[in-house]
């Protein structure tokens, strides 16, 4: 005999990917910010400057994007 109680279906495996992906976006952005700068600095002469600054600009921008996904009310609930 089953006595499970059947549990609401909620939408975790959508949230676990939508938060997974905006992760890897997070990651992946700011790498290319650091080599971006690093290159920019060696071109530039200006060395930790732009390897610092560009990073912390798109680590701004990423969290305002990552806020306001966060924030919103979807459709489907």
């Amino acid at each position: 005999m089953n006595n499970r109680i059947p549990l609401p279906r909620n939408n975790n495996n959508r949230d676990l990917l939508r938060y997974a992906g905006m992760g890897t976006q997070l990651l992946a952005a700011i790498g290319i910010a650091v080599f971006a700068g690093i290159k920019l600095d060696k071109w530039l002469h200006t060395f930790p400057l732009l390897a610092c600054v560009l990073p912390l600009l798109v680590l701004s921008a990423l969290f305002y994007k990552v806020f306001r996904e966060t924030s919103r009310t979807r459709k489907d609930e």
